[in-house]
């Protein structure tokens, strides 16, 4: 997956579309993403006992991983993720508009 946790995105599809977030948390399995603050959710909590009472709090979703795009800090744009091999040979990701390193 080429987006990684940490990562600013742009929502590009769906109810939060146009804002941008920090990445929580990357499922490649179901090439899902957590991103702070979008996509969030109610969840019915049942009570458990006395100390805790039920209730509905919010929660964030997972949103598909079609649905952002990475948010470059150099040039201040969504763009595509590129990989580039530096003379070393260490593999890095870089900005496919200012084809600079992330």
């Amino acid at each position: 997956m080429k987006i990684k946790k940490g990562d600013t995105v742009l929502v590009i599809a769906g109810k939060d579309k146009g804002k941008t977030g920090k990445v929580i948390s990357v499922n490649p399995k179901d090439s899902s993403v957590k991103i702070s603050g979008i996509n969030i959710g109610k969840k019915h909590i049942k009570p458990k006992g006395a100390k805790s009472g039920g209730g509905i709090t919010e929660v964030i979703m997972p949103l598909a991983i079609s649905k952002v795009m990475f948010m470059c800090k150099h040039c201040q744009k969504p763009a595509r993720v590129g990989y580039n091999f530096t003379t070393s040979g260490d593999k890095e990701r870089i900005c496919k508009v200012c084809k600079s390193s992330i």
